[in-house]
Order: C-alpha cells, then sequence, then structure tokens
C-alpha cells in the first residue's frame, strides 16, 4: 500500500471505528426498536436508513476526532512517537489538520440526514471532542472525564434515531467506563501506574453492577445481559491484573486495547436489555473486526 494512503488510515485508527458504531448500535437498541414487544414492522423498517446513517456519522466524527488528536499532538508525538503518520513526515501537519477537519464536518453532516435532533446531538459531540483534544486531555481529571463524556454523547447519539431522547442518562455507563480505560492510558509512556489501575477495576465492577441494574429493571430475562457481562468481565480484568502486577507499559497498553475493544461486549450487554439476545450478536460481531484491525493498525 502506498505510503501516503496507509499513513492517511493509520491516522483516523481503523481498529477503534467498529467500537464507535457499537455505541450507535446500542443506542438504537435503547429506544426499543428491536424489542421484541415491538410489532411496528414499518417503524423498524424506516429506521433502517437512519441507523445507516447514523453508524457512518459516529465513525467519521471518531475518526475525525482521532485525527485532530494526532494534530494538537504533534510536538508531543515528536519526542514519544517519532513513528506516527504526522512526526514522521509521511503526513503534514496542514493536511493532517484539513483531513480530520472535513472528516468530522462528514460526520456532522450525515447526521443531520436523520433528523435535526441527531444533528445538534452530532454538533455537541463534535465540540466536545474538540475541547478533549485541545484542552481537556491536559488535565489528570478532566481528560478521562471529557473522553468518557464524549462516548456517552456517541451513545446518545443512536439514541435520537426516533428524534427523542428519553433514556439519556443510560450515557453515565460508558462516561465511568472510558474514564477508567483513560486512566489506565496514563501510564502507556512510563508505567508506574498502579494507582489509577486500582481505580480502573473499581470503575469497571461500577460499570458492570450498573448493567446489572439495567437488566434487572427492564428485561425479563437476565440471563443474556449476564452472559455478556461475563465475556465483558474476562476481557478486561484479565489484561488489568496483568498490568498492575506488572506495572511496565507494553503491559498498560494491552489493558487498554482491551479495554477499548471490549467496549463492543459493554455495548452489546446494553442492547440485549432493551432488545432481543439475536441483537446484542450483531453488535458481538465488530469485536473480531476490530480485533483483526488492531493487529495492523495502533488502537492509541
Amino acid at each position: 500500500m502506498n505510503q501516503k494512503i496507509l499513513g492517511y488510515a493509520r491516522l483516523a485508527r481503523p481498529a477503534n471505528l467498529p467500537t464507535a458504531a457499537a455505541d450507535i448500535v446500542a443506542g438504537v437498541a435503547v429506544t426499543g426498536i428491536f424489542s421484541s414487544a415491538n410489532t411496528d414492522i414499518f417503524l423498524t423498517a424506516i429506521s433502517g436508513s437512519s441507523i445507516f446513517y447514523l453508524v457512518f456519522s459516529s465513525v467519521f466524527l471518531y475518526a475525525g476526532g482521532v485525527i485532530l488528536n494526532d494534530v494538537f499532538d504533534y510536538k508531543i508525538d515528536a519526542i514519544e512517537r517519532p513513528e506516527r503518520p504526522i512526526p514522521s513526515g509521511i503526513i503534514s501537519l496542514r493536511s493532517a489538520a484539513t483531513y480530520g477537519s472535513i472528516v468530522m464536518f462528514v460526520g456532522i453532516a450525515l447526521a443531520f440526514l436523520v433528523n435535526s435532533v441527531s444533528g445538534s446531538v452530532a454538533i455537541i459531540l463534535a465540540v466536545s471532542i474538540l475541547l478533549y483534544d485541545a484542552i481537556a486531555k491536559k488535565y489528570d481529571f478532566f481528560g478521562p472525564l471529557s473522553m468518557g463524556i464524549c462516548r456517552g454523547i456517541n451513545l446518545i447519539l443512536g439514541m435520537s434515531v426516533l428524534g427523542t431522547l428519553g433514556y439519556w442518562w443510560i450515557a453515565v455507563i460508558p462516561i465511568i467506563y472510558i474514564f477508567a480505560i483513560t486512566l489506565i492510558s496514563r501510564g502507556e509512556v512510563h508505567g508506574k501506574n498502579k494507582n489509577h489501575i486500582v481505580l480502573a477495576g473499581v470503575l469497571y465492577a461500577t460499570v458492570i453492577f450498573a448493567v446489572l441494574s439495567l437488566a434487572y429493571l427492564y428485561t425479563d430475562s437476565i440471563i443474556f445481559p449476564l452472559l455478556y457481562l461475563a465475556l465483558f468481565s474476562f476481557l478486561v480484568f484479565r489484561p488489568l491484573r496483568k498490568a498492575h502486577s506488572e506495572n511496565s507499559p507494553e503491559n498498560i497498553k494491552k489493558a487498554v486495547m482491551a479495554g477499548v475493544l471490549s467496549l463492543v461486549v459493554l455495548d452489546a450487554s446494553i442492547a440485549v436489555t432493551f432488545s432481543t439476545w439475536w441483537y446484542g450478536l450483531l453488535i458481538l460481531a465488530l469485536l473480531p473486526v476490530s480485533k483483526a484491525l488492531s493487529k495492523l493498525f495502533a488502537v492509541t
């Protein structure tokens, strides 16, 4: 593959993009469109194109965000990650800034094709992403919180498919989860972040309890959310424990990667609470896609 084309692809973090799509599909499930109680086939059919637009809106917004993140970080990356496309000279800073801006604009435009509520949520998400990239990530507390808020708004973007936001408060779950992952990532370069890892473990447990509470309140069959949460727990706690026992940058990076990719499983567990069991499998199918792409492209 052409080195420049590969550089543009690397800037967008392809392995992470299926996790953005998973947020949308989970958010759509929360509306009840795919629940066994919904017999309005017309409503389900009408929502098809809207879901398509929202999925790609989210993917483009996420991609634009990570591209512009590298633009803002080019001085730091020149020291800590000189192999990245911008500091290595493969992609110029100006080209990357233009690329990221266009990609983000396309994401907003796609959301407006669904309805004005979706478009408005997309604008709020884009602004939140830019605030994280430019300012919030520099702070130990507000950085992880800002990143979590971006993911929470992304879930809300999926909920906006019908033009209403009745369950917006569920976005607290990905906010807590991404806060935890971002805390762990603070030791990716130098290690020595055991306290952050312990706190992240507590936050992971909080997220699991929150989804279990949702399942208890909103589904007649708690077994399916339990199965997804069991898989989720295995995927996130195993590398986290290793990163704590051997607190090296390599193990921390693996814990972060596991956390990011396992967001797909968390989304699936939320989705099956508000839909049928097979809908969660559709989301879960994005996990091997992310894992395959993570072998070709960096996750962090």
